[in-house]
């Protein structure tokens, strides 16, 4: 019987796969050969791809063009970043280069779209969907933006108080969208979403305060689930109602054209998510169930927006790792070492129990076993296992020679912003290095270090030495 760490994955998944392969018996990401980089950069070293980023853009853009052809939808699809997943200039720049449209959510953001502008990397015709709560620094710039003549901007209101602010401050006419406070899920903590108004007054809303206005038009009905775009009852259950909502104030509202399905679509975690997530039927579905809803209710179909966070720079990400020491416990437990901390480079782990994929860069061939991946700091919680993520790592077994090399990947979204880049990290562990890696109109590769190494001066000069 077969006990090494590639026979492990070819029993288990379907492998290799396109984002996932072997060279020489050494992981490729991307079709990326990740052992050169580790030579020439070491570890730890946080990675992005940047083509990856466009491949997603027009995937999607692929899957709502099938849908609706198919059904013979009659409004548009338009795809919006939401920029929250990352707001790194790099990432912008290539969202932008593939015309995609941006969804913001705080008064800062404001601060970069007019950077963007200037660079002359976005103009005045791009839509910015302007959603969460908003405090008046948000609401004054987004009335700038608009008074400055960005045409197409739309405030999503959060509030029934938030009108107010732009009709006092904006000069001339403006659109608007409103924003449905969907049910959460059972198991969460809450009840109702805390963002958005109810249900069931916003046609009353509408009617009563909207509608008198003379300078603003009702755009778009936005629909947010925070568990994303899932194929669960509770999820089709919301999206029902979202819908039947919509068409009820299309009768009243002639201006409303957009229905914008906020949520993202899930990105792989593990290597069997092809077998457990079909992308082109959830769309199928969506797109299927709009336009059966809008033609039953007899109302135009409207046009579909999407912010897409996560799918969009997610699946460009990935941390490489050493496993400096191997460590035996107990009579169970086998821990790795890594040479940085989970807590501080990956903090979904710690916070929200988040899942990766782990895959070990060399040594495909070795024997494999069942490991606990510790982190560098003193921190209890700085660790990845079972129970942790819900299932078992396995990883191949470390020998005398070079060292095992492992990468977490998938995790372009959130992760810089949520561990406070360039920051102080937990027993001040230094930051890693961030390559960037693009490719030219020939098809090579380009590498960029956007950031080295963090150094102890900088770390100094924060805490006052």
């Amino acid at each position: 019987m077969q006990n090494r760490y590639i026979d492990l994955i070819e029993q288990a998944f379907v492998f290799p796969q396109s984002d996932f392969n072997l060279d020489n018996g050494n992981l490729t990401f991307h079709g990326l050969p990740l052992m050169p980089l580790i030579r020439e950069y070491g570890t730890p070293l946080r990675i992005t791809y940047l083509p990856k980023i466009g491949e997603q853009i027009e995937k999607a853009r692929g899957w709502f063009a099938q849908a609706m052809a198919e059904r013979g939808y009659q409004g548009q699809y338009h795809y919006a970043y939401c920029t929250k997943s990352s707001h790194f200039s790099f990432v912008m720049e290539e969202v932008l280069r593939h015309h995609a449209h941006l969804e913001i959510s705080s008064a800062y953001d404001v601060d970069i779209i007019e950077r963007l502008y200037l660079r002359k990397q976005l103009d005045k015709d791009k839509v910015i969907i302007c959603n969460g709560f908003k405090a008046p620094l948000y609401t004054q710039r987004i009335a700038k933006l608009i008074n400055l003549g960005f045409r197409r901007i739309i405030p999503v209101l959060d509030s029934k108080e938030e009108l107010n602010e732009y009709l006092s401050a904006i000069i001339g006419e403006f659109e608007i969208g409103l924003r449905i406070a969907s049910e959460e899920q059972p198991e969460f903590g809450v009840y109702t979403s805390r963002l958005g108004i109810r249900f069931t007054e916003i046609i009353e809303y509408y009617q009563q305060v909207i509608s008198p206005q003379q300078r603003t038009k009702l755009v778009m009905l936005h629909f947010f689930i925070n568990s994303g775009v899932k194929d669960t009852m509770y999820y089709w259950n919301e999206f029902r109602k979202a819908l039947k909502l919509y068409c009820e104030l299309k009768k009243i509202c002639p201006s409303l054209k957009a229905m914008n399905i906020g949520g993202g679509m899930p990105i792989p975690h593990s290597l069997d998510f092809a077998e457990n997530y079909d992308y082109e039927y959830m769309v199928g579905e969506m797109v299927g169930l709009v336009a059966d809803t809008c033609r039953r209710e007899g109302v135009p179909e409207p046009d579909i927006w999407t912010e897409f966070g996560q799918f969009t720079v997610g699946e460009s990400g990935a941390l490489l790792f050493s496993v400096v020491r191997e460590k035996q416990q107990n009579d169970r437990e086998t821990w790795y070492m890594i040479d940085s901390s989970l807590m501080n480079t990956l903090p979904d782990i710690y916070g929200i129990g988040q899942r990766f994929l782990v895959l070990p860069i060399n040594k495909w061939h070795n024997p494999v076993k069942r490991v606990q991946i510790g982190g560098q700091s003193c921190d209890q919680m700085d660790y990845y296992n079972q129970e942790v993520n819900g299932q078992d790592v396995y990883l191949p077994e470390v020998e005398m020679g070079e060292p095992l090399y492992i990468g977490f990947f998938n995790m372009g979204a959130y992760q810089e912003a949520l561990s406070g880049f360039g920051g102080l990290k937990h027993c001040l562990l230094p930051s890693p290095p961030h390559l960037i890696i693009d490719r030219d109109d020939n098809g090579t590769e380009i590498f960029r270090v956007f950031s080295d190494s963090q150094q102890p001066e900088a770390m100094m000069d924060i805490l006052g030495y």
